[in-house]
């Protein structure tokens, strides 16, 4: 089997505060901690508000890369908490990423 381990550094994160309008750019942090090239199949979020992009190419054994995402905060006041799943060849497929934070409406 082609399967790794993967570790994430950072899961979840909270973008703090941003006012209604604001994208904010999230970057999560991860490691191949296996013995095989780590190969990230899809990154799918939870709403249209949030566009993932991945690696494309396989993230070699020891090496760390990332999984970005922009959040776009217009109609979405109050508080936000976003999904990423990202799927891969380790053993349990997918990861959830999370992250949260409030969109404050504009003066």
């Amino acid at each position: 089997t082609n399967w790794t381990t993967v570790q994430w550094l950072d899961s979840v994160q909270n973008f703090g505060k941003v006012t209604d309008g604001e994208k904010v750019m999230i970057t999560f942090h991860f490691k191949n901690t296996g013995t095989k090239p780590l190969i990230i199949a899809g990154a799918q979020a939870s709403c249209g508000c949030t566009v993932p992009s991945k690696p494309e190419e396989p993230i070699a054994p020891g090496a760390e890369g990332e999984i970005k995402a922009e959040f776009n905060s217009s109609g979405r006041v109050g508080k936000a908490t976003k999904n990423i799943t990202v799927t891969c060849n380790t053993r349990e497929n997918s990861h959830i990423l999370m992250f949260e934070g409030d969109v404050l409406p504009k003066k």
